[in-house]
């Protein structure tokens, strides 16, 4: 008779080779710094905390001979909360360039922190914009050498995942029944995706090299009276973790286009500080509860006490399970998304924005300055629908580019643009107990915001500045849905015919 195999509950791990590097990216004070159109203020007059750049370099861990720069995926991960989608591209192409890989191999991810100011050439002609190109310039720079760095620390990891929770994040789409309109804030009663994913990254003598945080929540804690250069409540976070863990703290921000901090849009940088030792903490309370790198839990039987006591020990993995932990697929995708009809035209926002730029001059002249705020934020969103306009690319469809890797048991969807909480839910829950780690604002932050067909007509900020037509978040969430499932497919029909 075939002995019956204990129960066991899987360890959800990866197995490859893995380089880390951080460097500051802070730029000077005095830089072009208005994220918000009711700021009275251009210019950055301090620092919170760093802006930090991080690259994780991740490689196969038995590559074949000869095919190292292709196989491998570098994360660059910055402290921006937008930049130029031509931009981003510059930059990932520099870095290819610099450690002679494809440019498919880099996902360039924002933590959107708001904090950072708008990193634009466009806005060169402002006060503190003629110190962008040049910051932006050594940015590129910074990151290319922190490429080389990165893969000069390669070697062996395991990453070992774990599921959290963390409450800091909120509903952001609120009811206000005095204006009788939706504003953006926080909403008591709406629905607010608490999960909390981290990876422990760490080397073969077990010691933690990175610890990932995967989080979906607005970094908007500081808003138009904040004056200062700030990751938000990520640099609090980052610090909080690393000052327990050990190794480097990455940040990758998940579908948070209707979450925000509960607390939020303040300019008191103690706020920011709060809410990301809050994030902190549920990080480390869900790191203690991962299980030894290369084991699984498993039942190894009763033991006679006052009653019978069943026990589970921690077992090492064999060596078949260990090389599926070590399965490396990364693909590539574009999903089509059409455009909304009635997308606004160039014509009809320069003669709005001639109507306020009016507006606003006449307040200034009368003193009011509180009216003049309004009109100068109104000029503002004209602005910047002018500027999605001219980057948006023609025709009737966004070509939306996705990345899907599987690393393990895990599963990476690194994306652009700003998709709302139900992508990531819905994706985890479909692949479960699989961890399912989500990037957004990767490689662009075009088409901007891709909300819930449900949230199209009620007049919600996400839903009046988005470019793409309600069902496209739906059109996005099947698709990938079936790219992950044919990469599975793949990866399990690959080791059935390792193993006969």
């Amino acid at each position: 008779m075939k002995p019956i195999e204990p129960p066991s509950v899987e360890s959800l791990q990866s197995r490859c080779r893995a380089g880390i590097a951080r460097t500051d990216i802070t730029p000077q004070v005095g830089i072009y710094h208005r994220m918000w159109g009711a700021a009275l203020h251009d210019r950055a007059a301090g620092i919170h905390r760093p802006l930090l750049g991080t690259i994780l370099w991740l490689e196969p861990l038995a590559p074949e001979p000869n095919t190292a720069p292709a196989a491998c995926h570098i994360v660059i991960a910055i402290d921006h909360c937008v930049l130029d989608g031509d931009e981003m591209l510059r930059i990932r192409q520099g870095v290819a360039q610099a450690v002679e890989t494809s440019v498919d191999n880099i996902s360039l991810t924002l933590s959107h922190t708001h904090g950072s100011g708008w990193m634009s050439r466009s806005r060169a002609d402002l006060p503190g914009g003629e110190l962008i190109g040049p910051y932006l310039d050594r940015l590129a720079d910074q990151l290319q050498t922190l490429a080389r760095t990165a893969r000069a620390t390669l070697a062996p990891a395991t990453i070992t995942h774990g599921y959290g929770r963390c409450s800091m994040a909120a509903h952001r789409d609120f009811w206000d029944p005095a204006a009788g309109r939706f504003v953006c804030g926080f909403n008591p009663t709406g629905p607010a995706d608490d999960t909390l994913l981290i990876a422990r990254i760490s080397d073969d003598s077990g010691t933690t090299r990175a610890v990932l945080v995967n989080y979906a929540c607005h970094p908007t804690t500081l808003a138009w009276d904040n004056r200062a250069i700030s990751p938000d409540w990520i640099g609090a976070m980052r610090e909080t973790v690393e000052s327990v863990a050990g190794g480097v703290c990455l940040f990758l921000q998940g579908a948070s286009g209707d979450l925000g901090p509960r607390d939020g849009f303040v300019g008191d940088l103690g706020v920011a500080d709060r809410n990301g030792r809050q994030v902190g903490h549920a990080v480390l309370s869900t790191l203690e509860a991962l299980p030894p790198d290369g084991t699984r839990f498993t039942y190894t039987g009763p033991v006679v006490s006052g009653t019978w006591i069943g026990t589970w020990r921690h077992v090492p993995l064999d060596e078949r399970s260990l090389q599926r932990k070590a399965i490396w697929r990364w693909h590539r995708h574009t999903v089509e998304l059409l455009y909304r009809p009635e997308l606004p035209n160039m014509e009809d926002t320069l003669r709005q924005r001639a109507s306020l730029e009016s507006q606003e001059r006449a307040a200034k002249v009368a003193g009011d300055t509180a009216l003049e705020r309004d009109f100068h934020a109104g000029v503002e969103q004209m602005n910047r629908q002018l500027f999605r306009l001219k980057t948006l690319p023609a025709g009737k469809v966004y070509p939306y580019s996705i990345t899907i890797g599987q690393m393990g048991d895990a599963v990476w969807i690194l994306v652009p643009a700003e998709l709302y909480q139900v992508f990531q839910t819905t994706l985890r829950h479909r692949f479960a107990p699989r961890p399912v780690i989500i990037s957004t604002l990767t490689d662009d932050w075009q088409p901007g915001y891709i909300p819930a067909s449900s949230s199209y007509g009620y007049g919600i900020y996400q839903d009046v500045i988005a470019a793409v037509a309600p069902g496209s978040l739906e059109v996005l969430i099947k698709s990938v849905t079936r790219l992950v499932r044919k990469m599975l497919l793949e990866s399990e029909k690959a080791a059935a015919a390792e193993s006969v």
